[in-house]
């Protein structure tokens, strides 16, 4: 389906450009890679677990792109610093960067979050953002591109999700840090945006810990037709984000910078 799309509407928007896509091997960060390679992008995916990031790699291949691993914890300053010198070795420049990996970690009271673990979810999607942004800068100065971050509707537009106090300061610091870049990097033709999921399905809940006391701290409340007034309740899917991705990674989106995009279905104005 995402391959089918791609060709019809996306076919060769993206040719000669090359794009890095963080947790690229699983969810949102797979999907994303797959329509920037059908589009025509030299994808690099990047992430923890080659064994991920070869599959990953595989499929984008069968539908006709071209991928290349990038073994990297974006929290790890020496790590990325070596995957970005690949990519420049391999391909010489860097057009698009989707800072996009990330974790729910620990969803948990105030009183009974561990400090160790506020620091975690911090330096995973705060200071893993930071790095991959950058040390992606000065490859990206040679020809301008775009910088897509994801963060999310929670710590942005909507509040009632108790006991994710880490994940949602984590997620609001994304779009400050984004909106400052953006006018930072503007001389330099570098766009950077930043997309705010809402419920998507993917396996992120894999990493999140959510204790007991963050659900009795939960207000009460009802929706009618489930929590996702477009879709009755239905979540999103990872390949409409990754067309998101596509969109302001392409010249489609070439006046656009400093911009956060919502992409919930109406869930956050429901449930902020």
């Amino acid at each position: 389906m995402v391959a089918g799309a791609v060709a019809t509407y996306y076919s060769n928007t993206l040719t000669g450009r090359v794009a890095v896509v963080t947790g690229g091997g699983e969810g949102i960060g797979r999907a994303a890679a797959q329509v920037l390679a059908q589009a025509g992008a030299d994808v690099g995916v990047l992430g923890r677990s080659e064994d991920e990031l070869r599959e990953a790699c595989r499929d984008i291949e069968r539908n006709g792109g071209r991928a290349f691993t990038l073994v990297a914890d974006i929290s790890d300053e020496d790590a990325m610093r070596a995957a970005y010198a690949t990519v420049e070795k391999r391909c010489g420049r860097l057009d698009i960067v989707f800072a996009n990996a990330g974790v729910n970690g620990v969803w948990a009271g105030i009183e009974h979050l561990k400090i160790d673990e506020w620091d975690q979810t911090l330096r995973i999607n705060l200071r893993g953002t930071f790095l991959t942004v950058k040390l992606a800068v000065p490859l990206m100065k040679k020809t301008g591109g775009s910088i897509i971050v994801t963060s999310s509707v929670n710590g942005t537009r909507m509040f009632s999700n108790t006991g994710a106090s880490a994940y949602a300061t984590s997620k609001a610091g994304q779009v400050a840090f984004a909106r400052m870049c953006a006018l930072e990097l503007a001389e330099s033709r570098i766009r950077i945006n930043t997309i705010c999921p809402g419920a998507i399905t993917t396996n992120i809940d894999e990493n999140t810990e959510q204790r007991d006391d963050s659900n009795e701290l939960r207000l009460p409340v009802k929706f009618p037709e489930g929590q996702i007034p477009l879709t009755q309740g239905k979540p999103g899917t990872a390949e409409q984000v990754g067309q998101l991705v596509w969109f302001l990674a392409s010249n489609a989106s070439s006046h656009i910078t400093g911009t956060e995009v919502f992409i919930d279905g109406g869930q956050s104005l429901f449930q902020g």
